[in-house]
């Protein structure tokens, strides 16, 4: 069955992966993020002069004044929601001596707060609905205090603790809330950087998450092997953890 589905984030990435997938599967999707010509090129095989199955929304999530009409805009061009997925994220590279605040605040707005500003409303409308779903794409970097990059970790960290919020609060109503924990995903994120392992495409990192939301998952690794992975981390002892330099 068609569903009507907002991507914020929909220009690269997992994003643009996961809304490629989807408006394929046949669904209405709205795309979100601040390039209009990359949202343009992706929802152009899409539509015809009879038919709109892309719509596009040009926003950028850091300006959260701006969110809430945003979303409205989507729902209403849709005719209603059905899931919403939040893959906007941005990580600098930081040395490992280096403490750039405007930097930090940049990461925190995107990964974060523009997360909190896009599925607020999300989550005030399938609760007056009562039927839902809300994914976000954190971070495995998020389920520890990495010395490499302080804020980001913490950005993922922070929107992790939200989604699980959310999670408890709008789960008696069935409504589904997951949280995706990537490991390396071959995106312009992670080009360049050095000791990467397990990397796979953002077409294949799409493709899990978007079987896991049909499962009704409540938090997955992707790929699964970094589930191991972070319950190794999660369970190394604060003394021993910040002597290594992961």
């Amino acid at each position: 069955m068609a569903k009507k589905i907002i991507v914020v984030g929909a220009s690269s990435g997992i994003g643009k992966e996961l809304s490629i997938l989807l408006l394929e599967q046949g669904h209405t999707v709205t795309l979100v993020a601040r390039r209009d010509k990359e949202l343009k090129s992706i929802a152009a095989p899409f539509n015809t002069s009879k038919e709109t199955k892309a719509f596009i929304i040009k926003q950028d999530v850091t300006n959260f004044d701006q969110a809430d009409s945003a979303f409205q805009k989507a729902v209403k061009s849709m005719k209603g929601l059905d899931e919403i997925y939040y893959a906007s994220g941005i990580m600098y590279d930081i040395q490992p001596e280096e403490f750039d605040t405007t930097k930090d605040i940049e990461m925190l707005n995107t990964n974060l707060l523009g997360c909190v500003a896009w599925l607020n409303p999300a989550a005030f409308y399938f609760q007056n609905q009562k039927s839902g779903k809300i994914i976000g794409i954190s971070s495995i970097a998020g389920d520890r205090g990495r010395r490499g990059n302080p804020v980001y970790n913490t950005s993922k960290a922070g929107m992790n603790t939200y989604l699980e919020a959310l999670r408890n609060r709008l789960g008696v109503l069935g409504i589904q809330v997951l949280t995706v924990k990537p490991g390396f995903i071959d995106t312009a994120m992670t080009q360049g950087l050095k000791g990467l392992f397990w990397l796979i495409s953002a077409k294949e990192a799409a493709s899990i998450i978007l079987k896991a939301a049909d499962g009704g998952k409540e938090c997955i690794y992707v790929p699964a092997r970094w589930g191991l992975v972070g319950l190794i981390i999660r369970m190394i002892p604060s003394f021993i953890f910040k002597r290594l330099s992961i």
